[in-house]
């Protein structure tokens, strides 16, 4: 059997997978919030943080680990575990000593990780993927290498405030003296794995790749980012590896205070949109997966690593080999909500049946369906833009915002000069008919939904079984199966029409540049 782990912002989840009969064995999760209140952090993260700085407290994901296997081996037999791989949430980063490396080998069962791995942070708490504080350091280490075009063409994206890199920089500046002591900065997926083995295990090119650090061309740490972060950081950092690496057996003190066999191996950790596309079965290119949030995200695998000549798409290293896309839209269901909300509707005016009171193509009535400032693209909008009057019928409102959402997708994934040949859609709205549909229209590509609740932790638990040389093309049909009489076909006599519109929304996009 295998495990896969997934630190999130809000939990850390445990998902073992046994591909002898294709069943998920056991799941379990520490919510961080409720199972640890004493670290005060509701929804996983520090709250009130100023200036866009938002830190979570890595103790609080050190101590979950215990808590975690504490509660699995109540009720179930970790010695059948073969090996182990985790899933971190991306861009997150803990600092600590030199003395980590003997910390971790010397692990001992009669103590916690916490107690035991507490001295050596160097730095309190670390930032997380919400924060936002670091446009100067971005700004910085852009003009150090010649610009954001070419800290894209290095490392799959510009300089982002949320990646790891500008956070490092900021630090550096902030606390200098701390920084000098630093002797190993680990992602939060890498921090987990290195804990499971008992040493500082190396980053892989997924996770490394959001870091605005790691040359997609060579999958090293390029020298011109690193000497534009901060002093002396090649040699704090991890080396960058392939997903598949077996980093060795797991520690001791896992043997020893849970009963895992002396023989589970250590698979190296990857970022939980890598992990994702995993987990969905979306390795091979021709496979898109989007996911309906708070904010949407698209993600796909590449047949070759090209960057977004506008900066809003990132590249990362795909687990399976290669490379994937990730792209971001802040206005998810932000934007769905705040339009239902203005309106007086409820979710039924989003389906199917509300949808069909309007044509495919709303006869030629846009939307740019942003509520609030967004990052793809990169716009500082406050209410949408409509070329239509503001107080038109509801349902030709609705029809306007779904389908600028998903143009706006269409549009800005088009640099990556892949066609669907299948859409994988997950997220809370997945289950609306209504918008399957349509997003199957707009791409004129099937569209399924997926059931699974973690696809991070299954992606983990299908690399690890994948490290120990297990098929994980097998694994994915296996595993990565679609919920029943959930596939959407598109309607082909749409094709045309959202040609036409995709067209018309980009000319509307551009007229407020």
């Amino acid at each position: 059997m295998f495990l896969g782990l997934d630190s999130s912002t809000q939990s850390l989840s445990a998902l073992i997978i046994d591909p002898a009969n294709g069943s998920v064995a056991h799941e379990s999760s520490v919510n961080f919030g409720t199972d640890l209140p004493a670290y005060n952090s509701p929804s996983g993260f520090i709250p009130g943080g100023a200036d866009g700085e938002v830190h979570a407290d890595p103790l609080m994901w050190i101590e979950a680990i215990d808590l975690l296997f504490s509660r699995v081996a109540e009720s179930f037999d970790l010695s059948q575990v073969t090996a182990i791989a985790a899933s971190g949430q991306q861009h997150g980063s803990a600092y600590f000593d030199n003395s980590l490396v003997q910390r971790l080998g010397s692990l001992d069962a009669s103590k916690s990780l916490k107690e035991q791995l507490a001295p050596a942070l160097t730095r309190a708490t670390a930032p997380i993927w919400m924060d936002t504080a670091t446009s100067e350091e971005c700004a910085e280490i852009a003009k150090a290498v010649g610009g954001d075009d070419e800290v894209c063409q290095l490392s799959g994206s510009i300089a982002i405030e949320r990646f790891t890199g500008p956070q490092i920089r900021r630090f550096y500046k902030q606390d200098p003296d701390a920084y000098a002591n630093t002797g190993t900065i680990h992602l939060v997926s890498s921090l987990i794995g290195s804990i499971m083995a008992g040493k500082s295990i190396d980053i892989d090119h997924g996770d490394g790749a959001g870091m605005n650090l790691l040359n997609l061309h060579t999958l090293e740490w390029d020298p011109d980012l690193i000497k534009a972060t901060a002093p002396n950081l090649r040699d704090k950092l991890p080396c960058p590896a392939a997903a598949s690496t077996v980093s060795g057996t797991i520690s001791n003190y896992f043997v020893e205070k849970y009963s895992f066999s002396s023989n589970c191996q250590i698979a190296l950790s990857t970022g939980d949109n890598p992990s994702s596309l995993v987990g969905m079965g979306a390795t091979e290119p021709g496979t898109f997966v989007i996911s309906l949030g708070t904010s949407d995200t698209f993600f796909a695998a590449m047949s070759k690593a090209v960057t977004d000549p506008q900066g809003f798409g990132h590249v990362f290293g795909n687990p399976a080999g290669g490379f994937m896309s990730l792209i971001c839209f802040r206005n998810g269901s932000l934007s769905r909500e705040a339009l239902r909300d203005e309106l007086g509707l409820d979710w039924n005016d989003f389906d199917a049946d509300g949808l069909a009171k309007t044509p495919a193509g709303n006869e030629d009535r846009l939307m740019l369906p942003f509520y609030g400032p967004e990052i793809t693209p990169r716009r500082d909008f406050s209410a949408p833009i409509r070329n239509f009057p503001d107080d038109a019928p509801a349902e030709v409102q609705v029809r306007a915002l779904l389908e600028g959402q998903f143009l706006n997708m269409r549009l800005h994934s088009s640099w990556l000069g892949e066609q669907p040949t299948l859409i994988r859609l997950t997220g809370g709205a997945s289950q609306n008919n209504g918008i399957a549909q349509l997003i199957a229209n707009i791409f004129q590509a099937p569209v399924e939904r997926f059931a699974v609740a973690n696809g991070a932790a299954l992606g983990a638990a299908l690399r690890a079984a994948h490290a120990c040389g297990q098929d994980l093309s097998a694994l994915s049909s296996q595993f990565c199966k679609p919920a029943a009489d959930s596939r959407v076909d598109p309607d082909t006599s749409t094709s045309e029409t959202y040609s036409k519109a995709l067209a018309s929304y980009k000319s509307l996009l551009d007229e407020q540049a």
